[in-house]
């Protein structure tokens, strides 16, 4: 119904940033939140940020001052500008996004995710 594409991961060395990209596409009548959580091996699925339609953030406190969240509302893309990386960031990135669709039901999708590697 929604498909969610992530880009941007690679590896980069510690202090280094990146920059996430999420499209989303299919029959959207409207989108809620935006955001990306990871996921790190052996660990659980975390947030890393959100962002509403209107604008409004989360970040995780690990983050925060780090990371900054943005959304294109006209393209349905959010971003994720990763800044300072440190090694405790290597992660498998996933995009989330929430909304309604053109029937108006309402859908929760994830993306396949992105793997971010932060390394020397």
């Amino acid at each position: 119904q929604v498909q969610l594409v992530e880009s941007g991961g690679g590896l980069v060395q510690p202090g280094g940033s990146l920059r996430l990209s999420c499209a989303a596409s299919g029959r959207i009548f409207s989108m809620y939140d935006m955001g990306f959580y990871r996921q790190a091996p052996g660990k659980q699925r975390e947030l890393v940020a959100t962002i509403t339609s209107g604008g409004d953030t989360k970040y995780a406190d690990s983050v925060k001052g780090r990371f900054t969240i943005f959304r294109d509302n006209a393209n349905n893309m959010v971003y994720l500008q990763m800044n300072s990386l440190k090694p405790e960031d290597t992660a498998v990135y996933f995009c989330n996004a929430r909304g309604v669709l053109v029937n108006r039901t309402e859908f929760g999708s994830w993306g396949q995710g992105t793997q971010v590697t932060v390394s020397s």
